[in-house]
């Protein structure tokens, strides 16, 4: 069951393409809890799932899975991904290993 989604857009020169991201409520399998998401990018979309001892342990590995992708993609690196304003960020936390590329206010707030 979805239980949250955002959608980015990717701006570019012959028109923006909105970039879904769809996150999905904790399962628990066996001794542990998964967490899938996928995002919509233009060449397909991508689904892949976090893994925790305990349903929010998941779904906070999710969230920080789903800014490590964003912020590594070749789209932040071009800079045509954006949320609201080219620049401010996606919403979205990083790991401490990644977060020098954070920008605008996710720079400011995780």
């Amino acid at each position: 069951m979805m239980i949250a989604s955002r959608v980015l857009t990717l701006r570019r020169s012959k028109g923006d393409t909105e970039i879904p991201i769809r996150i999905f409520a904790p399962d628990q399998e066996a001794d542990a809890w998964s967490c899938r998401y996928e995002i919509g990018w233009p060449e397909g979309e991508e689904s892949k799932r976090a893994w925790g001892a305990d349903s929010v342990q998941a779904l906070l590995l999710v969230f920080s899975m789903i800014g490590a992708e964003l912020y590594s993609s070749s789209y932040h690196k071009e800079g045509v991904l954006m949320l609201e304003a080219p620049g401010k960020g996606y919403g979205f936390p990083v790991p401490s290993s990644l977060r020098d590329l954070l920008e605008g206010d996710d720079a400011r707030y995780f």
